[in-house]
């Protein structure tokens, strides 16, 4: 039997990127995956990308998992009580696993420019998407997780540490999502629920092959504009640290801790679905980190 079979996610931004790929490596495991964005046939988000929430659900399914997809506005707090009244009434009351990860900022981020000349509304607006959604989600979310004293959320953020990250915004974003599961956790330690944040390493996502200018047959190629482009991987490689991590009977050992992509294949042995094993965190201690 797969590790996840009955078990019910969310997965909170699950359109593109590293949730499309959690999204589906839950579904490899076995589990109902609730896929949730705005983006839609028919209504596509103003991001400007062809991905669905229905094609996302439809490749849940493909990979033997149930995908359910749910149009949700996650800084709308209307839209995300609607959805946990939803799951209540199909699920019997039942939640497992929320990964929240909305994100939404990067049409938003102003690099190498200093905060004082940053745009200020796309500044608060990336907080509003990246951070505020992820607070209403959970707000809204964990009580279905308390009532069965069982859970665990899983914020996805970028880095594991509290370092800047070149942009002031930027980084307020992802380490405030990094502190949202650190305090979680102590809030959660009496209901038998654990959370923690997961990073990818350099996500070779859809949007990044785009820029790139290739495919995922020819993706080494994007090495010759960006020499560290050859460690990347793919969304699907957190996906399976984020079904790692769900099938692990002991995950509560980790709760508080910001985690990573490489560090979890470590632990537990899984691959990319390329069959490669790709370290970022080895990767920038030799080539990135050592250079700067």
């Amino acid at each position: 039997m797969k590790q996840l079979t009955g078990k019910i996610a969310v997965v909170a931004g699950g359109t593109r990127g590293a949730g499309r790929g959690i999204a589906m490596m839950l579904g490899e495991a076995g589990a109902t995956v609730y896929v949730t964005g705005r983006s839609t046939r028919g209504n596509l988000s103003s991001m400007g990308r062809t991905e669905t929430i229905e094609e996302t659900a439809e490749l849940v399914n493909s990979k033997g998992g149930i995908g359910i997809p749910v149009r949700v506005d996650h800084t709308v707090e209307d839209d995300v009580k609607s959805l946990f009244n939803k799951i209540e009434e199909e699920q019997n009351g039942k939640l497992d696993i929320l990964v929240n990860d909305v994100w939404g900022g990067d049409p938003l981020t102003q690099w190498e420019t200093p905060f004082w000349e940053h745009d200020l509304d796309n500044g608060l607006l990336m907080q509003r998407r990246a951070v505020h959604s992820h607070m209403i989600t959970s707000h809204y979310g964990v009580p279905l997780m308390v009532k069965n004293q069982r859970g665990l959320v899983i914020e996805i953020t970028d880095g594991v540490s509290y370092d800047y990250r070149g942009n002031l915004y930027y980084s307020l974003a992802k380490i405030s999502t990094i502190h949202l599961a650190q305090a979680m956790s102590k809030d959660l330690e009496d209901h038998n629920i654990t959370a923690v944040a997961v990073s990818p390493g350099y996500l070779r996502s859809e949007a990044m092959l785009d820029w790139f200018g290739v495919t995922e047959e020819n993706w080494q190629e994007g090495a010759a504009k960006d020499p560290h482009f050859i460690a990347s991987e793919t969304p699907f490689f957190i996906g399976r640290a984020i079904a790692a991590l769900a099938s692990d009977p002991k995950v509560q050992n980790k709760t508080g801790k910001a985690l990573s992509s490489w560090e979890l294949s470590r632990e537990y042995g899984f691959k990319d679905i390329d069959g490669r094993k790709p370290d970022w965190g080895k990767y920038f201690e030799e080539n990135v980190q050592q250079n700067q």
